[in-house]
């Protein structure tokens, strides 16, 4: 063999070495197995999507007199152009209102404590700020946000919602990213490149838009289904795919949750194909479980295997995480839900998608909902997360979905047993030594007013005089610490406030416990601390526990 011939296949050897890495455009990582044994995978190294975790956004409701172009009950009813009511239902699930500064007015009959029936509109810019800020308070890192086919009647509405999620996303600090569903979207393959083009595209100059691997991430939701919604061939799909790589972009497909069934009937021909030009894959889970025998058996039978082909193939994998309908009481106060980040996380998943941060209408929900009975409306057929005689606050799924997150990254241990209590703070835990913010009913901050004057419950953000420490003040009490400070219950005789210096009688309460989540402080006058609703001075002279006395502790 002479040497021309030698150079030459040194070169072909070389330049397959290079194609094979480029394939993989992945870090090799090392990971441990269930079995506490080192296991090789390829994967790419943490970033916005991969060791994080993802909700699905839908931002997707409105109500007539919103201000949005649609100006319709959008996705609240499916008669959207009269108010939902008991005849007119689009929803499984009813929402915790209590945060929202405008709602609108119902069908329904008042909520059982009296309240109006009303609901929000994700128009508004205050209820895009707020579900972002519960993201940011239980650590949640992405929001995947839902765009189906713009180029109809709901084009203007979705790309206003749009712009509302990046200021919101910024603001808290999230990411975000858009996920096209292609479901009925009869000219998806040219249409969502111009829309990626014309209008999504700008968005990734956003500090807050997602990347993975340095890439814009978007999501492509519908690839492989085989029914009348989703028409597309496996070759269409791949096009779709390719042409979003070609872009620069980092691509996630959601598919059916059996991908990898070249038999199944109800999957694309030649599917399994295309999806290894994915960079990542999430397949879809509504449906496929509702108890946690299911959830075992599907993990089993499915998911270990998704994940060895993942690895095997270089490709992210991002499994989805289900709270479960609560309507149909699939979620048996978190076990569900829990058993699912532990299998998935033990399994080696790359990063993790809850479905969904906001369906109310599929009753899959872990933005706050209704608690018990008196928060939905009366005569109505909503279940509260009370549903199966567990108390659970309105936040716990937000909470559950914190602790998933720091399971997936490390923060914590890999457990099977569900950190996080349905009832915020833990029943019978009082936090002594942790500095906590208190908000009332009306939904506003105790503020220490610097201890200049009385105490008042009316701040609509925590910052220096709305945290207290809580102090041990012996004999099971506690005392409220603000900018060295000590809360003062007056004894009773006029409003209280935060300027006493040591701890005396009037300085020590009870931290009671309430059945609905919420806590109460008892003074030594045998009376209790009302937030007064925000519109006067707080006092400690009520003998009774309503909501003017109930309050949350960092919410």
């Amino acid at each position: 063999m002479n040497l021309k011939n030698i150079k030459a296949i040194f070169l072909l050897s070389l330049l397959a070495i290079i194609s094979s890495c480029s394939k993989k455009d992945l870090k090799s990582n090392s990971s441990i197995a269930p079995d506490g044994k080192s296991k090789k995978t390829f994967s790419s190294p943490v970033g916005d999507v991969v060791g994080k975790i993802t909700v699905g956004y839908q931002g997707w409701f409105a109500a007539i007199g919103d201000g949005s172009p649609i100006n319709i009950w959008w996705h609240w009813a499916p008669n959207a152009s009269q108010a939902p009511s008991t005849n007119n239902i689009g929803i499984k699930s009813w929402p915790d209102m209590r945060e929202y500064t405008s709602s609108y007015q119902t069908g329904f009959a008042n909520l059982n404590n009296g309240s109006p029936a009303k609901l929000f509109s994700s128009f508004n810019d205050q209820t895009v700020n707020v579900q972002f800020q519960w993201m940011q308070q239980n650590n949640i890192d992405c929001a995947a946000l839902q765009r189906f086919n713009p180029t109809g009647g709901e084009g203007p509405v979705r790309d206003a919602i749009t712009a509302k999620v990046k200021t919101a996303a910024e603001a808290s600090g999230r990411k975000f990213y858009i996920m096209y569903d292609i479901t009925g979207w009869t000219n998806m393959q040219s249409e969502i490149k111009t829309d990626w083009t014309n209008k999504m595209s700008a968005y990734t100059s956003s500090s807050a838009y997602a990347k993975q691997n340095g890439k814009p991430v978007v999501c492509i939701w519908g690839l492989g289904f085989k029914d009348a919604n989703h028409p597309f061939s496996s070759a269409v799909c791949l096009d779709v795919i390719n042409w979003f790589k070609g872009q620069g972009c980092y691509v996630i497909g959601g598919v059916p949750a059996s991908w990898r069934d070249t038999n199944a009937i109800d999957i694309q021909p030649n599917f399994l194909p295309t999806c290894n030009a994915l960079n990542m894959i999430s397949p879809w889970m509504i449906g496929k479980i509702a108890n946690v025998t299911e959830a075992n058996n599907f993990y089993n039978d499915h998911q270990v295997g998704d994940q060895a082909y993942c690895n095997t193939n270089g490709i992210d994998y991002q499994p989805c995480v289900l709270p479960g309908d609560l309507q149909l009481r699939q979620r048996a106060h978190g076990d569900l839900m829990w058993t699912q980040f532990y299998n998935l996380i033990r399994g080696g998943a790359q990063g993790l998608y809850i479905s969904m941060f906001d369906e109310y209408n599929e009753g899959n929900q872990i933005a706050k909902t209704s608690e018990n009975s008196s928060f939905v409306p009366a005569g109505s057929n909503f279940l509260s997360l009370d549903e199966d005689g567990t108390v659970c606050s309105a936040d716990y799924y937000l909470r559950l979905t914190g602790d998933g997150g720091k399971m997936l990254k490390g923060q914590i241990g890999l457990t099977a047993i569900r950190p996080t209590q349905p009832v915020a703070g833990g029943t019978g835990t009082v936090p002594f030594g942790q500095t906590v913010t208190i908000k009332g009913s009306n939904n506003q901050y105790v503020s220490s007013e610097n201890g200049t004057q009385a105490m008042n419950c009316n701040r609509p953000a925590a910052q220096g005089w709305e945290q207290f420490t809580v102090v041990n003040a012996g004999g099971g009490k506690v005392a409220l610490l603000n900018s060295g400070k000590y809360v003062s219950s007056e004894n009773g005789t006029q409003a209280i406030n935060c300027n006493r210096a040591s701890i005396g009688p009037w300085e020590q309460f009870d931290w009671v416990f309430n059945a609905n989540g919420t806590i109460s402080f008892k003074g030594n006058n045998g009376k209790y601390i009302s937030s007064e609703g925000g519109t006067q001075a707080m006092t400690c002279t009520h003998t009774t526990i309503t909501a003017t006395e109930s309050f949350r502790i960092n919410q």
